[in-house]
């Protein structure tokens, strides 16, 4: 049982200008909890005034507030410091809770002492399951399949679908590789074990990294859809999405190096490596052309 005063749930957001998205989350964070939470925000260098509207609005929370962005997995990390919840909820700011979800999340890994960490259905706006919310892990045949469009082709299929998991029912409870950071209940003792968020990684992929961590400690991962939360995810601007198609790319090379290469041939990797920095090549060229057509109308 958790300590009296102490809480169950701590909801750690890590977040860069996005004020309005992070009041919504955090005032629907406290407002569905039925158990004991606290909330640590880590603000990465914002200039929107988000770190004060948060101390305003909230003033239980604890803001942490970073003279320079410092990407994802380093902000985590010292916001990780400051969590006292017997569990922490990876929260994005994007992400607004529904009602008992921070109750179901945190029910289920007190009645699996052997799960390291459990993520809600998570929605988009359009109503479908966000497809980082349960996953495998994107090892080398994954990869190409996706590259390849196999994925896309045979979504239900266990083997040309199974990095997101398409071939089981998003309605059950199942064990998983990863979910994601944007909304994701981890064990902290589970936490201690296996260490916190490598900060090799800048953005994406550190969710991947950890799960994976903690897979090979012992833990498991579930995916639970009756606790729910909506993905509000908004169009990226053309730099931005410049960003994130990079990073991405980047982040997937690091995985693959850190955990799978030493199983794979050097002309295997090489391989890998083509296929992750081709398939962003093609991005930034598909992106470049669209653009180019809007503006020739």
């Amino acid at each position: 049982m958790p300590e009296p005063n102490k809480p169950l749930v701590t909801a750690l957001v890590v977040s860069r200008n996005s004020k309005d998205d992070l009041l919504r989350s955090l005032k629907a964070f406290f407002a569905s909890a039925d158990v004991p939470v606290e909330a640590v925000v880590v603000d990465n260098d914002s200039s929107d005034g988000s770190p004060a509207a948060v101390t305003d609005e909230f003033p239980q929370a604890t803001v942490l507030v970073q003279r320079k962005d410092l990407g994802y997995g380093r902000a985590a990390n010292i916001g990780l410091e400051r969590c006292q919840g017997r569990f922490v909820l990876l929260l994005s700011p994007d992400v607004s809770l529904d009602p008992q979800c921070v109750g179901r999340l945190a029910d289920f890994l007190l009645t699996r002492p052997d799960a390291g960490a459990v993520g809600p259905r998570l929605l988009l706006p359009r109503g479908q399951v966000d497809p980082d919310a349960r996953r495998a892990f994107p090892i080398p045949s994954t990869l190409f399949y996706q590259t390849v469009g196999l994925s896309k082709l045979f979504p239900k299929s266990p083997r040309f679908g199974r990095h997101n998991m398409g071939h089981v029912a998003e309605s059950d409870v199942h064990e998983m590789d990863a979910g994601t950071a944007a909304c994701l209940m981890l064990r902290r003792s589970a936490l201690d074990r296996v260490g916190f968020f490598d900060p090799r990684y800048f953005m994406f992929g550190e969710d991947l990294d950890l799960c994976y961590r903690l897979k090979l400690g012992g833990w498991k991962i579930f995916y639970l859809p009756t606790a729910s939360a909506m993905h509000n995810v908004k169009p990226a601007s053309p730099d931005r999405q410049r960003q994130i198609s990079y990073e991405r790319s980047r982040a997937m090379w690091t995985y693959h190096f850190k955990h799978h290469s030493e199983d794979v041939s050097a002309f295997g990797n090489g391989l890998v490596w083509a296929q992750i920095w081709g398939r962003y090549v093609a991005e930034r060229v598909r992106s470049t052309l669209t653009r180019q057509r809007r503006e020739a109308i």
